[in-house]
């Protein structure tokens, strides 16, 4: 029985939750796991090759009872076994966190084939195929366990306006969206909700040399606010969108660019 004392799995919980944030060294990964530990959620900071990061940021967040997991997450072997630990760490999961991606500029016009192909299957491995092997090993768990549960993806602005100097990123991004609304409708009907963030540009150390001198001023200006985003106001908008409240947003592409790009 449920709160309400109807059948059924409890309401999701506000906090207190078992949540799994992939690629959480640095940036948005950080943000965002210091956004649930914040809310009293408890958080699996998963690493790829950043360990000393991965453990600056555990170190920094607030609570008790988070972990550090590690494994390259194009591996599926690798995959299955940070799923497996950040569950056993946790004693479950109830929230994942898709972030792991990578974004290597390949312009067509002077990027040799060889390096092309290679780029292509990097940004389809990681950003793609980790993405969705991870959203089946939490949700087979969340399953499993018979509760309810998010997955929010780290999608992006790219996907809709086009990248013509990270074409793999931005086909990549679509094709997370694409896969958040499958399984949001796949997975409603055990109470897991699913839903992605479609950021523009934010400020994090991977491109704070992009926002120095003349490209910083034209990337600020993409904004009619004439500013780049906090990697805290993406984390603000994931925390929500792992709420009770917003199972009703299920299936839904959040666009948060500051009115850069509007779509239709």
């Amino acid at each position: 029985m449920n709160s309400a004392g109807s059948p059924g799995p409890p309401r999701f919980p506000a906090t207190g939750r078992r949540v799994l944030v992939s690629g959480a060294s640095r940036g948005l990964g950080r943000a965002v796991a210091r956004a649930f530990a914040a809310n009293g959620d408890r958080v699996a900071v998963h690493y790829g090759s950043r360990a000393d990061e991965a453990r600056r940021t555990l170190e920094s967040l607030p609570g008790t009872g988070h972990a550090l997991v590690h494994g390259d997450l194009t591996d599926p072997a690798q995959a299955a076994r940070v799923a497996g630990d950040a569950a056993s760490a946790l004693g479950g999961l109830d929230v994942l966190v898709n972030n792991a991606a990578v974004n290597v500029r390949h312009p067509l016009a002077s990027t040799p084939y060889e390096e092309w192909a290679a780029v292509w299957q990097q940004h389809v491995a990681v950003n793609l195929l980790a993405t969705a092997n991870l959203s089946h090993l939490a949700a087979r768990r969340m399953i499993d366990q018979g509760t309810r549960g998010r997955i929010v993806n780290i999608g992006s602005r790219g996907a809709f306006r086009g990248e013509p100097d990270h074409p793999a990123y931005g086909a990549t991004k679509a094709a997370v969206h694409a896969l958040g609304q499958s399984l949001a409708v796949s997975l409603a009907p055990h109470g897991i909700a699913v839903s992605s963030v479609a950021p523009g540009f934010f400020a994090t150390e991977r491109v704070a040399d992009r926002l120095t001198g003349a490209e910083g001023e034209e990337i600020r200006a993409q904004s009619p606010f004439g500013r780049v985003a906090a990697p805290e106001e993406i984390a603000a908008a994931v925390l929500w969108l792992a709420s009770p409240e917003a199972e009703w947003s299920s299936g839904t592409i959040l666009d948060l660019n500051g009115a850069s790009h509007l779509r239709t």
